[in-house]
């Protein structure tokens, strides 16, 4: 299968590697050219325009930062939609509003081409194990046309509507996760002075009904940076969380809705950010929060 993949973060990167590793003819495309040598190196194409990967793929999957990078990507000059791309089809990855994905998939059907999204539950490890959680929306003939792929990349793959679907779904299920991370820098802090080390706080802690799955694949992430020292991946920064929790808050005054806890947690992740933790594993915000004198 020729398949095109734009966005060569870390995940977009890791699910490249997978396709590449199962037998698949992948094209690659990222704004940093840079960022696809290593792929290139192990066998993808490298295009030189998201036009050029269009020509090249039956199907494009796109994991983009924000609107932004979609419009540019899809939009710009020699963007993907430049190219003839009839009858092909679109698997959109990013994080972002289910608006976003809708009027994308507008622009897309209008040129003869098919489009679901598909935000991804999981990380980088999950990406290239095949372990993700897919969120689908999207026609069902669409969807079927990608299951095939889709069950290479993931562990669980749910349809749960239209377009646009997919995305309502990933923020509803990240929500929580990046609220834990600021919930869990304050439960630290009521335990700081016992003198207890990071392996076993994080075992107390991972051991108990306030505990989510995370724990388990973090854990040690966690406790190494209790103990002083960083992750040594990041697997996801605190501006990425920063911009997950902004578009959940967007989203829910859309719906008119409040998100008063997000939104709090949302300040928080801002105050790291201001203190030059921007692209730090988003483990260190706990540590630093539990660290802080004074609120």
């Amino acid at each position: 299968m020729k398949i095109g993949v734009v966005g060569i973060g870390k995940m977009g990167a890791a699910i490249a590697g997978r396709l590449l590793g199962l037998g698949h003819e992948v094209s690659v495309w990222n704004r940093t050219a840079a960022k696809t040598a290593a792929l290139e190196k192990a066998g993808a194409h490298a295009a030189g325009t998201p036009a050029e990967l269009a020509s090249r793929c039956d199907i494009v999957l796109s994991i983009l930062t924000d609107a932004a990078a979609i419009a540019t990507a899809f939009d710009g000059k020699d963007g993907l939609l430049s190219a003839k791309v009839a009858g092909k089809l679109f698997v959109e990855m990013s994080t972002v509003r289910p608006d976003t994905a809708k009027a994308l998939a507008a622009r897309i059907n209008a040129k003869g081409a098919a489009m679901i999204d598909c935000p991804v539950g999981g990380t980088v490890g999950p990406a290239q194990d095949g372990k993700l959680f897919g969120f689908v929306g999207g026609d069902a003939k669409d969807v079927a046309r990608a299951q095939p792929l889709l069950d290479q990349l993931c562990r669980r793959v749910e349809h749960v509507g239209a377009v646009g679907a997919g995305s309502s779904m990933k923020l509803a299920i990240n929500l929580p996760l990046l609220v834990y991370w600021q919930a869990l820098g304050e439960s630290l802090t009521l335990c700081r002075d016992l003198g207890l080390d990071g392996g076993r706080l994080i075992s107390i802690i991972g051991d108990t009904s306030g505990a989510p799955a995370v724990l388990k694949v973090r854990g040690a992430a966690m406790a190494g940076a209790i103990d002083g020292s960083e992750p040594a991946q990041t697997t996801f920064d605190i501006d990425s969380v920063r911009k997950d929790l902004r578009t959940m808050i967007e989203e829910a005054a859309a719906l008119g809705s409040r998100l008063p806890v997000a939104a709090q947690a949302l300040a928080c992740f801002d105050d790291a950010a201001q203190a030059g933790m921007g692209a730090k594993d988003c483990a260190m915000l706990p540590v630093r929060w539990s660290q802080l004198k004074g609120g």
